[in-house]
Parts: C-alpha cells; sequence; structure tokens
C-alpha cells in the first residue's frame, strides 16, 4: 500500500503493493454495494406512516429471530423470514393471533400481544414486503 503526500507516493512498510486500477475496483465495488442496499432496503422515509410503525415494531418484538427484510436470512433458522409469510398465510388473518396473542409450535417463540394500532402497523409493514 502507498500514501501520498502532496506529489509523494511512499510505500507502507508491511502492506501489499498497491497496483494501478484497485482504488476504482474498490470504488465500484462500493458503488455496487450501496446501489444494491437502496434498491432492496428503501429508506423509512419512502415507507407509508403505518409501515415505519409496523418496521419499528417489528424491529423491536421480532429481528432477534425472524428476517424482517425483503433478502435476508432469519438469525434463528426456524422462524420464517417475515418475507414469506404471505406465501403460508393470508396476512390478514394474522390479526386476530397478534390480538390473542400467538403461539407456535415451537418453545423459542415468546408469546406477544398487540393492540389494535400496533396490529394494523404490523399488518402493513407485512404487506410491504410482498
Amino acid at each position: 500500500m502507498t500514501t501520498s503526500f502532496g506529489s509523494q507516493r511512499k510505500q507502507v512498510p508491511g502492506a501489499p503493493p498497491r497496483r494501478k486500477g484497485d482504488m476504482m475496483k474498490a470504488i465500484h465495488s462500493g458503488l455496487a454495494a450501496s446501489l444494491y442496499l437502496l434498491a432492496v432496503a428503501p429508506s423509512a422515509a419512502q415507507m407509508a406512516p403505518d409501515v415505519q410503525r409496523g418496521l419499528v415494531l417489528a424491529k423491536s418484538h421480532c429481528a432477534q429471530c425472524h428476517s424482517i427484510d425483503k433478502v435476508g436470512p432469519s438469525p434463528l433458522a426456524i422462524a420464517p423470514p417475515f418475507r414469506d409469510l404471505h406465501k403460508r398465510y393470508p396476512v390478514e388473518s394474522l390479526e386476530e393471533a397478534f390480538a390473542e396473542g400467538i403461539s407456535t409450535g415451537h418453545p423459542t417463540m415468546p408469546q406477544f400481544r398487540f393492540e389494535p394500532d400496533q396490529i394494523a402497523n404490523l399488518i402493513a409493514f407485512l404487506k410491504s414486503l410482498e
């Protein structure tokens, strides 16, 4: 690796030599990764207010186990990604379960009970992942 001070370039001891074009490759890789993230994970500012509130709820209560984005795996393998819930259930049918308390067949899922406004926000967020 080299450092530049003014017009002088100096080799940093112990660093591999920098080849011409490495910096452009790094810039292109960083730009590609940034564009990918912007396409896959829209900012909260682009979401409707109820979807934003549902995202906050999902982050605070669900993201420890479930993937709550459009691409990543769930931290807990047996917890389905939220983006796939609509493939298993009509999302609206989860309203009752959220109100009465979700109970599942596996012991790692805590039981949750949400208020009606929280349920509406969470449902809006889940629909945004479809």
